[in-house]
């Protein structure tokens, strides 16, 4: 029974990211299935399986919050499920002891440029336009293939590259990819059940994070209006990044001992905090800016530095 209620806690806390970010509940939830033990495979198809409730939930509230772009789900959902499908069989196929470093790999280059991306550059300025379909289809296939091969990883590639665009607001991006990603769990789910049947997935576990996932969606769709980004991006990136390190140095083939490998998760930890703590200070100096008064009474642009909005308002030369 505990074991069931800390994953009933994870998928809880990996949905209220997915949800809230775009991005999180494949990296942060198969992470602490590979770290208490559990086979790649296994627990690449355990996510998947709990996630298929959680995120239909999760795409209905956002659709019902009118955080959904339908044309975009359809474009990055559906190429999604082709390359969700075929990772999964791929997975399936390999060995574990070349699939667990392959994993972790993939969860460590996501987790980084996530905990990067967030951290360093914030969220981009908005360039409203149409997002066409020869640059959501090709990002469909290679999010859905790492999405099954590295237990996650279609949010982190599609959130981050449409709100890099700056075509679509953040809340769409958000809502939108979490409607997107259902497409992609179910046809990921499909190629773990064609390859590996269910033995071996333990079916309690996929309730209880299951059940996690679902109880955070409507709340994560919700937060998605009012939580920072940069911050919850730094916090997210900055744990997988922990994590997997910790299962890297833990590794028989590395094994550094325990001196340097206290050290280096150490010195991580640190920069983690730091770059939270930077992405709070950023946060609050970047709502400071859109509240600071401007020459005539006028409001900064959000983001800008009030001396550029000044400018821009002052009347042009004689």
């Amino acid at each position: 029974m505990p074991a069931l209620l800390l994953l009933g806690a994870v998928g809880f806390g990996a949905q209220l990211i997915n949800s809230a970010l775009g991005m999180g509940y494949g990296v942060s939830s198969t992470t602490f299935l590979l770290a208490v033990g559990t086979a790649p495979a296994l627990a690449a198809a355990t996510v998947n399986f709990s996630q298929v409730g959680s995120q239909l939930v999760s795409g209905v509230a956002h659709w019902r919050f009118g955080n959904v772009d339908w044309p975009v789900v359809w474009r990055i959902g559906l190429p999604g499920a082709v390359g969700a499908f075929a990772g999964a069989t791929f997975l399936a196929r390999l060995a574990t002891a070349h699939a667990r470093p392959l994993m972790s790999a993939i969860l460590l280059v996501l987790g980084t440029y996530i905990l990067v991306r967030f951290t360093l550059r914030g969220t981009p300025q908005l360039r409203p336009g149409r997002l066409r379909s020869r640059f959501l289809a090709p990002l469909g296939l290679v999010g859905g293939f790492l999405n099954s091969t590295g237990g996650g990883g279609s949010g982190p590639v599609f959130t981050t590259a449409l709100l890099a665009s700056g075509k679509l607001e953040p809340r769409k991006v958000i809502g939108s990819i979490s409607a997107a990603e259902f497409l992609v769990v179910v046809a990921g789910s499909a190629g773990f059940l064609l390859g590996l049947g269910l033995a071996g997935i333990d079916l309690g576990w996929v309730a209880a994070m299951l059940l996690g996932g679902v109880l955070a969606a409507p709340i994560a769709a919700w937060l998605a209006r009012h939580i920072p980004p940069r911050m919850l991006g730094s916090l997210v990136g900055g744990l997988i990044v922990v994590t997997n390190v910790r299962t890297a140095l833990n590794a028989e083939a590395l094994d550094p001992g325990p001196a340097v490998r206290a050290a280096v998760l150490a010195g991580l930890v640190l920069l983690w905090g730091a770059a939270v703590a930077w992405s709070a200070y950023a946060h609050r100096a970047a709502a400071a800016r859109a509240l600071a008064p401007a020459a005539g009474g006028q409001p900064a642009l959000a983001g800008e530095p009030a001396a550029v909005s000044r400018r821009a308002a002052a009347p042009p030369p004689r």
